[in-house]
């Protein structure tokens, strides 16, 4: 029997705070058809669900939160309470799914059964159909989540673009390595020596980061339509870009592929600002910004790695070079400044209280109406190859984050194969033009491309969604 982290916890704690939030995280995998026989599906994802332990099992609370919640296996599991069949209306493109996608992610899953859905979802334009699988955030973080999501593809988990990442090519502890045995008494303690500093500069450094953290959380931000209530009504738009576009600029510009990403994030949250008739400001756009602590021997834990970082984004900067010269500098300093450390030592410490103080302690404080983040920006990577299910390529996978804690919006990154794609979740009240948003993001994307000589011939540069402006229109039940 296995417990839930404080963090895994922390997941539904905060999604109890707000009865307008289901915190379950997504991914849509549109497929090339002919669509398989439904029951054929149903025998296929019912014997792959079964190789993943957290598909069959439940959550099982203790009362009175004495104790972290465990994971049981469910003694009645059946596919039929997970996996379902829709279908948009005609003509199935973008708008339609789009629509789809943000009715079936706003309801909640039932935790009495484990805590995931399968979506098969048909008529899409051009032969397509696609699967839609909604799993909730005390399961996984982002790279569990897509090593979850490609166990259920016909190849498995095979090479991901997560070894890229900082956390993944770090070895382990540099404590343990400075202790393991040596033959050499003077060597040992020489490495039992430089090991206490070592954990002495550690803990100051993680120390200083989640004071900055706390520092970000209580400095209230300027007043912006992005931070506020929400609703229990979603809008769901999308992005997509070519990837080597994206690593072409990156190497021009001698930054990181993120770097370009949350540039054209804050490129697109300007554009959206402006056309509300709100000027952007320097401290708009405090965006919560998860960060990956999940070593590559680790790819196949499924639980939840992550820390974050909190940096300004310069929506309140109008050239695109300077927007992405302060993005790559602020991301810079966020990271030296302890703030992934920092994150990940608050909740170690909380680790180590009684569980019923944590779980109440962040109840309390996900009610309060936070007014100094604004923005959710996660990278996911994804899958290198391309993926088959029942022998159908997956032409694109589309991220679905949630929203919560008066964000109004949240994007999530994903790449895959040779595209990278932003998925955006969106109030339905407060943010109709999501899909300008959206458009943004793939034109700061283009303007940086553009200014660095990268064109935009086939199957390069920002490729066009032109009935995504419909999507949220109307959002069909």
């Amino acid at each position: 029997m296995q417990h839930l982290t404080t963090l895994d916890a922390s997941f539904l704690q905060a999604e109890d705070s707000d009865p307008h939030v289901s915190l379950a995280v997504g991914a849509v995998s549109i497929i090339e058809g002919p669509q398989p026989d439904y029951h054929e599906l149903i025998e296929v994802f019912a014997e792959r669900a079964h190789r993943i332990p957290r598909c069959t099992q439940i959550v099982r609370m203790r009362p009175f939160d004495l104790a972290a919640p465990e994971w049981v296996d469910d003694p009645y599991f059946d596919i039929g309470h997970h996996l379902h069949r829709v279908a948009v209306p005609a003509p199935g493109a973008d708008a339609e799914l789009f629509a789809m996608i943000a009715t079936i992610m706003e309801r909640r899953l039932d935790r009495d059964r484990p805590l995931w859905e399968c979506w098969i979802i048909e008529g899409l334009a051009g032969g397509r159909w696609a699967t839609l699988i909604k799993i909730h955030h005390c399961i996984a973080d982002g790279i569990a989540t897509a090593q979850m999501l490609a166990k259920l593809s016909d190849d498995g988990a095979g090479e991901t673009f997560a070894a890229d990442i900082r956390a993944a090519r770090e070895s382990g502890s540099s404590i343990v390595g400075l202790l393991r045995p040596r033959l050499n008494p003077v060597a040992w303690m020489s490495g039992a020596w430089r090991a206490t500093l070592t954990a002495g500069s550690a803990a100051e450094h993680a120390i200083v980061g989640a004071a900055e953290l706390t520092a970000r959380v209580l400095a209230p931000g300027q007043e912006s339509s992005l931070n506020g209530p929400v609703t229990g009504m979603r809008r769901f738009s999308a992005a997509t870009v070519d990837l080597g576009v994206m690593k072409d600029v990156s190497r021009h510009f001698g930054v990181t592929l993120n770097d370009v990403a949350l540039a054209a994030i804050t490129s697109g949250y300007r554009n959206m600002l402006l056309a509300r008739g709100e000027s952007p400001g320097p401290r708009t756009l405090r965006t919560l910004v998860p960060v990956s602590m999940r070593s590559a021997s680790d790819f196949d834990v499924t639980d939840n790695r992550v820390s974050a970082m909190l940096p300004l984004l310069p929506v309140d900067e109008p050239d695109p070079v300077r927007q992405l010269d302060i993005v790559h500098r602020r991301l810079l300093r966020a990271k030296g400044s302890g703030q992934r450390e920092g994150g990940t030592a608050v909740f170690a410490a909380a680790g180590n209280i009684p569980f019923a103080l944590s779980a109440w302690t962040i109840r309390f404080l996900t009610r309060l109406p936070q007014k100094s983040v604004t923005a959710l920006a996660t990278n996911v990577p994804g899958p290198r190859g391309r993926q088959r299910v029942l022998g159908r390529k997956v032409v694109e996978i589309l991220p679905i984050p949630p929203i919560a804690l008066h964000l109004r919006t949240g994007i999530a990154m994903l790449s895959y194969a040779r595209r990278f794609s932003f998925g955006i979740t969106a109030d339905y009240d407060t943010a109709p033009d999501v899909d300008t948003l959206a458009r943004g993001i793939e034109n700061g994307v283009q303007c940086l491309a553009d200014l660095c000589g990268v064109g935009r011939g086939p199957g390069s540069g920002v490729p066009a969604r032109p009935n995504a402006e419909a999507a949220n229109d109307k959002n069909p039940a």
